[in-house]
């Protein structure tokens, strides 16, 4: 990400109650007490089995800039913010400590993906900031790699920033890279995050000309060596792949090639049969079909079932809003304050969070692939935790004894410095369909997927009761 693509001071990227809780906090003396925050999310997207972990690098680099100007803090004050809370504000910066798992990791539901240690105002001041972030990159990136597990070897281009939310189309673009995108269409976005661009014509370029052909003749003219033809401006296979053959043949006399012709209507099953029959008869077995025109992955996986000769696809809202989905379901609870820990009690034992300062195992199976998860107490010997119990039924537990564990935490900021560099959106990518890899068949397929186990140790679930007792909860 470029240094100067954040702005220099992000204080006012927050909800308004948590300065209003934050000042609290300062007036009521607690401003020092260090308190842990857990950010984990309760529900798959999409219906589907995991989620994509992103926007990671988006979030450590505002938090860098997570600090208070003097126009901001006269806008507090009009607000009606104290004066001495406004002197506190004035020299803020985040000076805490946070964990998290690689971004491009595949995660479950209720297991702390990043845990943010810090003193209560400046824990509290970031978590706006933070959901608005994480949810949705990880939204975007979870779709992306949906779209990219149908897409197989194929390639799929990112083309929805002209339907995207606003501003959070660079966001979703950098996502959509991280979960499987080879390029985007989306300029600012490749500037920013350095990710690769690429685009082909609008239909308004073919009817600007006073013909097809001659439209196809000057766009080759200029793009000798990166032409893709959009050809159903008029009639597909009449004129638009005809005339694509001639402009082919053209270039090749040249000693240039058409790289390629898009569909972005009709038939796309259909019409490129017969587009890559007339290509293939005149010779031009290496000329690519794009697709787009509202895809996503049931329309792909529908179009390879039809035996449709799309070599790669363009895909747009669908992608770029996170359809059907309007946002992930992440939280960011309190977990431990004042060297004491804390929890949300509910009715229901599925919304009651995990106190305590926590991490994350992953254990694998004997062919490695990926086999259960546990969250275990920071504190704990994870060699020492043989058994992972359900917390909703901590009757059932899954022996883990001897196998092969990794903590997915990992620290990555401290002392106001993100302590590792970041990684390319393209290298999260790879570590993304690394790690696809592992997880089981069960988990990826789209239809009622086999829910992935992750469990507690014994330690965290009695504290969890012990402390559910102590505030007036039900004990399990």
């Amino acid at each position: 990400m470029k240094e100067n693509s954040t702005s220099e001071s992000m204080g006012l990227y927050t909800d308004f109650y948590e300065l209003s809780m934050a000042q609290g906090y300062f007036l009521a003396g607690k401003k020092d007490e260090e308190t842990v925050f857990d950010y984990f999310y309760r529900t798959n997207p999409f219906e589907g089995g995991f989620l994509v972990f992103a926007g990671l690098g988006d979030f450590l680099q505002s938090l860098l800039a997570f600090r208070y100007s003097e126009e901001n803090l006269k806008f507090l004050e009009k607000q009606g913010f104290r004066t001495e809370f406004l002197d506190y504000l004035r020299d803020f910066s985040f000076n805490g400590t946070i964990y998290s798992v690689r971004e491009g990791e595949i995660v479950f539901p209720n297991e702390p993906i990043l845990r943010v240690e810090g003193n209560i105002i400046e824990a509290q001041l970031i978590e706006t900031m933070l959901l608005n972030i994480l949810n949705f990159q990880s939204l975007i990136a979870t779709k992306a790699f949906r779209i990219k597990m149908v897409c197989g070897e194929k390639s799929f281009v990112d083309f929805g920033l002209r339907r995207a939310h606003g501003t959070g189309g660079l966001m979703a673009s950098r996502a959509a890279i991280i979960g499987g995108a080879s390029s985007t269409s989306n300029v600012q976005a490749g500037f920013i995050y350095d990710i690769p661009v690429s685009g082909t014509m609008a239909h308004s370029w073919v009817q600007s000309f006073d013909d097809e052909l001659t439209a196809f003749r000057e766009y080759a003219r200029f793009n000798p060596d990166s032409t893709v033809l959009l050809v159903d401006t008029y009639d597909t296979l009449r004129s638009g792949v005809p005339n694509a053959i001639t402009v082919a043949k053209e270039l090749e006399t040249k000693g240039n090639r058409l790289v390629g012709i898009r569909l972005d209507s009709g038939d796309l099953a259909y019409l490129s049969k017969k587009a890559r029959k007339m290509l293939d008869c005149a010779g031009l077995e290496y000329v690519k079909i794009f697709a787009s025109n509202q895809l996503n992955e049931f329309v792909i996986r529908s179009l390879d079932e039809q035996h449709a000769t799309i070599d790669a696809y363009g895909v747009g809202t669908e992608l770029i809003t996170g359809k059907p989905d309007a946002s992930l379901d992440g939280v960011y609870k309190l977990a431990l304050c004042d060297g004491l820990p804390r929890m949300k009690i509910s009715e229901s034992i599925e919304k009651m969070t995990y106190p305590g300062r926590k991490s994350i195992y992953r254990y694998f199976d004997s062919e490695g692939n990926f086999f259960r998860d546990g969250i275990l107490l920071e504190s704990e010997d994870s060699d020492q935790c043989d058994c992972i119990f359900n917390p909703v039924h901590p009757e059932k537990c899954t022996i883990v004894a001897g196998l092969t564990r990794e903590n997915l935490h990992a620290k990555v900021f401290e002392n106001q410095t993100i302590v590792n560099p970041l990684p390319h959106p393209q290298e999260c990518q790879q570590y993304l369909l690394s790690r696809a890899v592992l997880l089981p068949e069960e988990h990826k397929r789209f239809i009622m997927p086999h829910i992935y186990k992750v469990g507690s140790s014994k330690e965290l679930l009695e504290l969890r009761d012990q402390l559910r007792k102590k505030i007036g909860g039900k004990s399990s």
